[in-house]
């Protein structure tokens, strides 16, 4: 390269670390000058470092319980007055089966529980007693009546005493056959063992019901979340602690569910434990079954490698 070439790149160059030239673009080279290559990765600004995301860990919605509810007895389904999707509290109706000599039985077991005649009988008649033994000790006493005479009238007063203790007996039994009638009669009624969703519904109006379940329910508040936990994590949550849960749902938000239980073994083909909590869902607007996760601030990212997958 000629001394003139070699002063036109430096001049060049000097033009280019002057102030304000930095956004300018380069002047023409002049002739016969020969311009060096730039490497890209020189000119180019140094990418931004990625920035690190924040450790969470997967889990899975699902309802606090579950239930295939039955019948304890055996009975043809009369009505049903509740379909998939009906919310029912505890004890509502499900399932009412056919209950015709179950309800003519609770008449009759009505009717006897209320006859009390025995009892008044046998009142009258142990006054009766009472009054012939009074008048036998005075006559024993002006000797017109035998010592004999009074001691029979004083066994016909004990008689009529247990006689009205019979009567009185007779008439709490009426009253416990009552009761079991009642208890029969109920058992024709299949009601919610608690508050919930009816999810399923498996017999219809008119089938016969032996050993399956009639309906299946879900209780949906509150929710159950279970975590599977690597084993670097154990000791870090505790019953009672509150952790943010963020459902994978359209438009789903951070929630507080509390620590409900905590496996006190290690899986040890996983080497990870389950923690649950509950969430509270009011008027069940998050469905069961969905997935989500779980921000836990104190989560490390070389924990996250060994989680386990529900």
């Amino acid at each position: 390269m000629g001394a003139r070439a070699i002063s036109a790149v430096l001049a060049t160059a000097a033009l280019l670390a002057l102030p304000g030239r930095a956004g300018a673009a380069p002047p023409a080279p002049a002739p016969g000058a020969v311009m060096l290559p730039v490497s890209p990765a020189a000119s180019a600004p140094a990418p931004a470092a990625p920035r690190a995301a924040r450790p969470t860990l997967g889990c899975l919605i699902s309802p606090e319980r579950v239930a295939d509810v039955g019948s304890p007895v055996v009975g043809v389904v009369s009505e049903i007055p509740v379909d998939n999707g009906t919310l029912v509290q505890a004890g509502q109706p499900l399932v009412v089966l056919r209950s015709d000599v179950e309800q003519a039985g609770l008449h009759a077991a009505q009717a006897r529980s209320a006859i009390e005649a025995d009892v008044y009988a046998a009142k009258a008649n142990l006054m009766l007693a009472h009054q012939r033994h009074a008048r036998a000790v005075e006559l024993l006493g002006e000797g017109f009546v035998s010592a004999q005479a009074v001691e029979q009238a004083r066994t016909e007063r004990d008689v009529a005493d247990q006689k009205l203790q019979q009567a009185r007996g007779q008439q709490e039994v009426s009253q416990q056959e009552l009761r079991v009638v009642q208890a029969q009669l109920g058992q024709r009624t299949v009601r919610s063992p608690f508050r919930g969703v009816v999810v399923e519904r498996f017999v219809n109006a008119g089938e016969r019901v032996e050993d399956k379940p009639l309906l299946r329910l879900a209780m949906l508040d509150p929710l159950r979340v279970e975590i599977v936990m690597p084993a670097s994590r154990w000791g870090s949550v505790a019953v009672n602690h509150t952790l943010s849960v963020v459902p994978e749902l359209p438009g789903a938000v951070s929630m507080p569910a509390k620590v409900t239980h905590v496996d006190k073994i290690i899986d040890a083909a996983s080497n990870t434990f389950r923690v649950r909590l509950a969430l509270p869902n009011p008027g069940n607007r998050l469905p069961a079954g969905a997935r989500c996760k779980v921000d836990e601030p104190g989560l490390s990212a070389t924990s996250l490698s060994t989680r386990g997958s529900l």
